[in-house]
């Protein structure tokens, strides 16, 4: 697993929506969906607001490897589940960039069921 370029990680960290794909079995990339994130520490991380059955959250698991583009940055990169003990820096770091939308919208990415559906993102 690759490093984020920092000044990459942190544009991305500023954009507001990322564009996040997975691979096919064939390789080939499956259609993007824009989604919320944050960037902190040396990761980009990723919610499923609608659960673990959502579909583009499925597909990253299965996968593994993917695509995002945000902040100008495009880069294929790795899915993987992370560690449960950034759930409370996600959630400050996804309160404090989103809360202005309202809390039915960060509701669903920072409540108790969201924490099993947080990924780390890699860059490959």
């Amino acid at each position: 697993m690759t490093a984020w370029n920092e000044a990459e990680l942190r544009r991305i960290g500023a954009a507001t929506e990322l564009r996040i794909s997975s691979r096919r079995p064939d390789g080939t990339l499956r259609p993007a969906v824009t989604i919320w994130h944050a960037a902190f520490g040396d990761a980009l991380y990723v919610r499923s607001a609608h659960g673990p059955e959502n579909g583009w959250f499925r597909r990253a698991v299965r996968s593994g490897t993917g695509r995002v583009t945000a902040g100008g940055v495009e880069k294929d990169v790795t899915f993987e589940l992370a560690d449960p003990a950034v759930k409370a820096e996600l959630d400050a770091a996804l309160h404090a960039k989103y809360d202005r939308y309202g809390a039915a919208y960060v509701r669903p990415i920072t409540g108790t069921d969201a924490a099993t559906t947080t990924l780390r993102v890699m860059p490959v």
